[in-house]
């Protein structure tokens, strides 16, 4: 495997998983035309982050260990679609569950060739 492969097999999903938490983050801005007060709009907005901040612990913890991270993004991805189905349609699902799975794979993948990787 030459370097570059190595390189972006550990930088993938890490990317991938801060891009994906900025795009959660956009849900958020809607508290702003609801017509709230000052701390009203603050308290809704920290609401609307919390998916944005369980990505970003799930991230921290992936960034250290790959499997658990594996798992945690797996388990993200299976989570919302049981939360919300029913409720939208299939592309929603595939728009938030297919990048938790796509991170997932991912860093099982990092895991997986950790030791050719040569990371730690």
């Amino acid at each position: 495997m030459n370097t570059r492969t190595k390189q972006v097999i550990f930088w993938l999903p890490r990317m991938l998983c801060i891009l994906f938490a900025i795009f959660l983050s956009l849900f958020a801005l809607d508290v702003f035309g609801e017509g709230y007060s000052p701390w009203e709009t603050v308290l809704a907005l920290l609401i609307h982050l919390v998916p944005t901040y369980i990505v970003i612990i799930a991230l921290a913890i992936a960034w250290r260990w790959e499997w658990i991270g594996a798992i945690l993004f797996g388990a993200l991805a299976v989570f919302y679609v049981a939360l919300a189905w029913g409720r939208f349609p299939l592309t929603t699902y595939l728009v938030i569950s297919g990048p938790l799975a796509l991170i997932g794979i991912l860093f099982l993948l990092n895991w997986k060739y950790k030791a050719s990787l040569g990371t730690r």
